[in-house]
């Protein structure tokens, strides 16, 4: 990866050696970093990156994946037949951005303007269980649980005080949870007597109302006076 390249795509540089300015450089531009995001769970073709992200053009997504593909973090290939469409992806460098997706969500999630009633994408939430589960709420359980949002299907899984999600057709799980990414997180996140408002839940609800106490936004931030 070559700095002048990233330079001549994003048209400035801050200057400094430290590798956070250079991260800014990479994933600071806007929407940048939310593309990765959408990509974190697996490839998507252009069209389905603008559906998960309504408020971006073409034309900026365009220049985003462009962005990114020069500086190493994304790469373009094309699905096998019958398929036989371009699709983009994360390297196995791109991958490791989670943690920084995650940490972010986490501090920013204690802002006092953070509003959880704002659209939420399919994968922002699965990647929302990974950051919040509290492996000391969910003890020795284990479930999987499958997660449907249109065309778009999920399987959770925890185990042995981790949580795995992954994009795959609901299978072997002990319910499967349809609805809309915000109703779900209303569940999760929100008071226990609203766990299935909005929501159809197939298979076994319990195991569903027992998955939603696993989870515990931070604590908001004071904010001082001026």
């Amino acid at each position: 990866m070559k700095l002048e390249k990233i330079t001549n795509i994003h048209g400035r540089r801050y200057e400094d050696a430290c590798g956070t300015a250079l991260g800014l450089e990479i994933l600071g531009e806007r929407w940048a970093l939310l593309v990765v995001r959408e990509l974190m769970l697996g490839p998507k073709r252009f069209g389905d990156l603008r559906s998960s992200l309504p408020g971006l053009s073409a034309n900026v997504l365009t220049q985003r994946l462009e962005g990114l593909e020069t500086a190493g973090v994304v790469v373009r290939r094309k699905l096998a037949p019958p398929a036989s469409v371009q699709v983009y992806e994360l390297t196995p460098w791109g991958l490791e951005a989670e943690p920084i997706i995650q940490t972010m969500g986490r501090w920013a999630a204690r802002s006092p303007d953070h509003d959880a009633t704002l659209p939420l994408s399919p994968v922002g939430l699965m990647l929302s269980f990974r950051t919040m589960f509290d492996a000391g709420k969910a003890g020795a359980a284990r479930t999987a649980l499958g997660f449907r949002f249109g065309a778009e299907s999920f399987v959770v899984r925890v185990a042995d005080g981790m949580l795995h999600a992954a994009r795959a057709e609901p299978e072997g799980v002990e319910a499967v949870v349809t609805g809309t990414p915000e109703a779900v997180a209303a569940a999760v996140y929100g008071p226990a007597p609203e766990a299935l408002t909005g929501l159809t839940v197939a298979g076994d609800p319990a195991a569903f109302v027992r998955f939603t106490g696993w989870f515990e936004l931070p604590p908001k931030a004071e904010r001082r006076a001026a």
